[in-house]
């Protein structure tokens, strides 16, 4: 189970990161990333992202079976939210990563895009209520 948790904690991490740095970049003022090391850092960050909120809502499913969280068709429900949340993040993502230059402007702009910041939310939320249950069940189990 330690290492589905550091999946996701991985997967969180890269999504924060990148949006963190974005906020950043935005900063900028730059009409683009090309010959910046910080949007070459940016494009990086950007796709560490995709990767991580490609299949997120999976991989708290499997946290959820495992430790047995109840009940369960309340955690499916949000997980189903979650995964339309992370696919509308990521077709946001896709988008910008799909553009030949990058400016401040259009990193802010998807700063910005509720799809983005929605699945921050929700992946704070699922991650505080996974660390809480989790802790209960490990005293359980140890019991």
């Amino acid at each position: 189970m330690t290492t589905m948790l550091e999946d996701i904690v991985d997967r969180c991490d890269a999504i924060e990161e990148c949006y963190e740095f974005m906020l950043a970049y935005a900063a900028q003022g730059l009409p683009g990333d090309q010959g910046s090391r910080s949007g070459t850092q940016l494009r990086e960050l950007l796709s560490r992202a995709v990767h991580a909120a490609s299949g997120l809502a999976g991989a708290y499913a499997c946290i959820v079976r495992q430790i047995g969280l109840e009940p369960a068709e309340r955690y499916q429900a949000f997980l189903t939210v979650l995964e339309r949340d992370a696919g509308n993040a990521l077709a946001a993502v896709q988008l910008v990563l799909a553009q030949p230059a990058l400016s401040s402007q259009l990193i802010d702009n998807l700063n910005a895009s509720m799809h983005l910041r929605t699945l921050l939310t929700d992946i704070f939320l699922i991650d505080e209520i996974v660390k809480l249950r989790q802790t209960s069940f490990e005293r359980t189990a140890t019991e």
